[in-house]
């Protein structure tokens, strides 16, 4: 039996883009925080808020598709959150007469590591890792 056959499948929320998607991507990542044993969820609340904001607000069609799992080579939590846009997320300049543009330059600093990966079909994956 092939390896990927014996791995568990990891759970997955499928989001339609609106501003309530946040929202329901916080849910479900305090719940898998939970289920993983993290008992402080308030900078994975941060980057899956940011990253889920982002994908409505600058993809805005398609699913937005959240997951969150444990990295057991070095016991972080990786948060991915997949859209159909093909632009990768850019950290804005610092403006401080701007009212948004923050939240990118903010989830990079709480975070172990984050970066992007195209997918082979239309769309991108945003990932972060942060400690348990």
């Amino acid at each position: 039996m092939p390896a990927a056959a014996l791995a568990p499948e990891v759970p997955t929320l499928v989001l339609a883009p609106s501003d309530q998607a946040p929202d329901h991507a916080r849910r479900f990542l305090a719940e898998r925080f939970r289920e993983l044993g993290v008992a402080n969820d308030y900078v994975g609340r941060i980057v899956v808020t940011e990253l889920v904001t982002n994908a409505y607000k600058h993809v805005g069609v398609g699913h937005i598709v959240v997951r969150v799992l444990a990295d057991e080579r070095d016991g972080l939590v990786l948060i991915e959150v997949w859209d159909e846009g093909a632009e990768p997320p850019v950290i804005q300049p610092e403006d401080l007469g701007a009212t948004s543009g923050r939240g990118l330059s903010l989830m990079v600093q709480l975070v172990h590591d984050w970066g992007v990966r195209p997918l082979n079909e239309e769309g991108k994956i945003v990932w972060a890792r942060c400690a348990r």
